[in-house]
């Protein structure tokens, strides 16, 4: 594979978020507030409860952090990852 081929892979890797749901699933079985979450990223809690109500979604670079985050919580607990899939967004 060339090279621009592995940065666009890492970059749909990179930012893939799972659907809403799951990623309030994931903060929950974390013990997270999504007061946490949103300090953690930088942002509002407002935000953190749209991105999982599905109502909004994170701009480029707090998706590419929240993205991060609910990867190392999959990680952490893939119980709660299993529900759904990625959303594509």
């Amino acid at each position: 594979m060339s090279d621009p081929l592995r940065r666009i892979d890492a970059l749909v890797e990179e930012d893939t978020l799972p659907i809403p749901s799951v990623r309030r699933q994931l903060r929950l079985a974390a013990g997270l507030t999504q007061v946490e979450v949103a300090e953690a990223i930088g942002v509002k809690r407002l935000s953190v409860a749209q991105w999982e109500a599905g109502r909004a979604q994170p701009h480029r670079g707090n998706r590419k952090a929240y993205a991060h985050l609910l990867r190392k919580l999959a990680e952490k607990h893939p119980d709660a990852a299993a529900e759904g899939t990625s959303d594509g967004e």
